[in-house]
């Protein structure tokens, strides 16, 4: 009996002792992660906005095949928000306050815990990459809650292992969106010409990239300094390319709706004829141009088209990578003009 006694005061002194330690921790926590992504800010921010993508770079999802997702009929924005069933319970997140491209701050309820603040922040880098730092906080948290984290071995413990494989995830699918393209060969079509503005160089096609980015926004500073009105997207004019010596000579133009009188000596003023062509569109990354212009000459050789002496060949660009920010989503446009 006095054993027993004994073992019943040892175990009242451990309980005790328990929940004086327990009750000591403190009465909140803060869980924060970075990983540098090699992707604009608003590509992931693009995907983290929006519930629907979160199930394919959930590390706990990862870990448990079995738990239920469930969306909301709106998923993306401020009040978007998801749910999820496993066996230790219910919980939901919902966006409460974003910033474009820079920051997101939502709210997670978990079975009865109490809400956790989670936060994401956006920061880009000089080299084109972003910082993504997501965080999870919470603060005035009961006993019971302190108890269950305790016993788990801390929120630190329990929270950062999946925030790092998630950030991995995600670091993953989107490098491989970004990476997405297709190249399509649209057939014969009239290309309806115009009058254009536009400067021209001569360099290694090694150089092709920079002397374009150079050169193309002085002809679109130009037009937009002196309101003069587009009649179309930016395109490159290529009169010689020459692989066997590294030489391309080209033109940077902008399309104008009538002929302009240009004042400044670098910016010139010309005319494309309408002409037949064979038009071949690209959907993604610049980088593979190169396929898109190879598969547009095979598409003339086997159908046995004949190219015309002097004949424009065109790069017409859609989209504008400072407003499109995914390169999956460039849209480039080829003419080749044929008899």
């Amino acid at each position: 009996m006095k054993t027993f006694k004994y073992i019943l005061f040892l175990l009242l002194i451990a309980i005790i002792g328990t929940a004086i330690y327990i009750a000591v921790q403190p009465n909140s926590f803060e869980v924060t992660r970075t990983r540098t992504i090699k992707a604009p800010a608003a590509v992931i921010y693009n995907n983290v906005i929006d519930f629907k993508n979160w199930e394919a770079w959930s590390s706990w999802v990862e870990a448990d095949p079995d738990m239920k997702i469930t969306l909301a009929e709106q998923t993306k924005g401020v009040n978007g928000s998801y749910s999820w069933e496993d066996k230790d319970g219910i919980g939901t997140m919902k966006n409460v306050e974003t910033e474009a491209n820079k920051s997101i701050t939502q709210e997670m309820q978990f079975a009865e815990f109490p809400k956790s603040d989670v936060s994401w922040k956006f920061t880009p880098n000089e080299d084109g990459s972003t910082d993504a730092t997501w965080t999870i906080s919470g603060k005035d948290l009961p006993f019971g809650f302190k108890a269950f984290a305790t016993f788990m071995g801390g929120m630190e413990k329990q929270i950062a292992p999946h925030y790092e494989r998630s950030l991995e995830k995600l670091d993953s699918i989107v490098m491989s969106d970004m990476k997405k393209y297709s190249v399509k060969v649209d057939g014969i079509t009239q290309h309806s010409g115009g009058y254009y503005l536009y400067n021209t160089a001569s360099c290694k096609i090694t150089e092709l990239e920079a002397k374009m980015t150079e050169m193309l926004p002085k002809v679109g500073n130009y037009a937009m300094n002196n309101k003069i009105a587009m009649a179309g997207t930016p395109f490159t004019y290529y009169h010689k390319w020459d692989e066997e010596n590294n030489a391309v000579m080209f033109s940077s133009c902008i399309p104008t709706t009538t002929k302009v009188v240009s004042t400044d000596s670098e910016i010139l003023t010309g005319q494309l004829e309408p002409f037949k062509a064979v038009k071949t569109t690209l959907k993604g990354d610049y980088d593979n141009l190169k396929e898109a212009w190879e598969t547009s000459m095979k598409y003339i050789l086997e159908n046995g088209l004949e190219f015309t002496e002097s004949g424009p060949m065109l790069e017409t660009y859609l989209t504008d990578p400072m407003s499109t920010p995914n390169p999956a989503d460039w849209v480039t446009e080829i003419y080749i003009a044929v008899k």
